[in-house]
């Protein structure tokens, strides 16, 4: 870190907007549901409107990062921060109209990604090239926390507050507003990046021949992995108890086990090292074989052990590529390189919905042994990857 004091605040003010927004993107998922009584959603519906935040993130994330590495990061945080406030004010309407939660639900994909790549790359800067893994650790655990805190508190305020489709979203609109002036009040609007030549607003990473040749066979499919595992997770798998008392804040509980099983096994990808990737994978690879068994015969134990390999698996692929990315892009690239990552990375919440279009709750068993033997093929390719690249140093 550059400068004692103040970089130390720059640092927790960049951690706190991310778990903040991370806490928001997740309010919805216990709350689907809900939805899905309220406006009589069939399964494969209520994947599409999960699904449709990436449809936001795609933009957000190719051109957010790039635009970062222009005008500066906070210049491109703060106005992201306020389309997540906007999103979940949006969200106070949901409940009477589908067209109205699928917009909802893309404006926050479409705030959310900016302030996921661009607040990665900020941490990356904070932190240079020998501290990637430091970095990559710290917007892990503030992403996954929030992914995990979000749910678990929206999933309890449905079921035992007042106004389920609404007070979930103050809540957050509550915390994020702080978050944002936060870092307003610390950092300012900022000056942008001299980097000495112009920079463009394509995603351009600026990696070598050997660092794009690591990035497509191993990065990418690491990326798909982390978010394809909790998606399924928080979404597919409540589907399989569809007797059980207390799914909503069931559905929140799972959430939160899920993602934060995500959290707490961070401290571990320091030790796995290069082996983060193959071994995260694997563990996911087990989730679906478990989530597959519970299908069989479904029972909440069960999907909760699903849960918690597929949180698991999730965490260390979401550090092992935020790690090889900080290691790999150049300062000057950073939030192009961030940007790749997360658009690969959110490209596994297409899972839930190629999970459930196209079979019946009572089929899922099928997608799900499915899942198990693709993602077994990923860690086994994984595995491969990076004992050559341990050979060729």
């Amino acid at each position: 870190m550059q400068d004692g004091g103040r970089d130390a605040r720059t640092w927790w003010v960049a951690c706190g907007l991310l778990f903040v927004t991370a806490f928001g993107t997740n309010v919805p998922v216990p709350l689907l549901l809900v939805y899905r009584v309220e406006l009589d959603l069939a399964a494969s519906t209520l994947a599409a409107v999960f699904g449709v935040y990436a449809l936001g993130l795609a933009p957000s994330l190719l051109f957010g990062g790039p635009a970062s590495d222009r005008f500066g990061r906070v210049r491109v945080l703060l106005p992201a921060a306020v389309g997540a406030v906007g999103a979940s004010l949006l969200f106070l309407g949901a409940g009477s109209a589908l067209w109205l939660l699928f917009a909802a639900r893309f404006v926050q994909g479409l705030a959310s990604g900016a302030v996921f790549s661009v607040g990665s790359a900020w941490l990356q800067d904070l932190a240079g090239t020998a501290g990637a893994a430091r970095a990559a650790r710290a917007a892990s655990v503030a992403q996954t926390a929030g992914f995990c805190i979000g749910p678990l508190v929206s999933g309890l305020l449905a079921t035992y507050g007042p106004w389920p489709l609404t007070l979930p979203y103050l809540v957050h609109v509550a915390l994020m507003v702080p978050a944002a002036l936060a870092v307003l009040l610390v950092v300012g609007l900022g000056a942008p990046p001299s980097t000495g030549e112009p920079r463009g607003l394509l995603p351009r990473p600026g990696l070598d021949a050997l660092g794009r040749r690591t990035f497509v066979r191993v990065v990418v499919p690491t990326a798909v992995c982390v978010y394809a595992f909790p998606s399924v997770s928080v979404t597919v798998l409540p589907l399989l108890l569809p007797g059980a008392s207390g799914l909503v804040a069931f559905t929140g509980l799972l959430a939160a086990l899920t993602l934060g099983t995500g959290t707490l096994v961070q401290p571990f990808a320091h030790r796995l090292g290069p082996r983060t990737a193959p071994v995260g994978a694997g563990i996911g690879a087990l989730g679906f074989a478990a989530g597959t068994l519970a299908a069989a015969a479904p029972s909440i134990g069960t999907v909760a052990v699903a849960g918690i390999l597929l949180g698991a698996g999730g965490g260390l692929c979401l550090n092992a590529g935020l790690t090889l990315v900080g290691r790999l892009a150049p300062a000057s690239g950073r939030g192009a390189a961030n940007g790749l990552f997360y658009t690969a990375a959110y490209l596994g919440f297409a899972t839930p919905y190629l999970a459930t279009a196209f079979v019946t709750v009572g089929e899922l068993v099928w997608p799900l042994l499915a899942l198990t033997a693709v993602t077994v093929t990923t860690a086994t390719w994984l595995a491969v990857r990076t004992r050559a690249r341990a050979d060729t140093g």
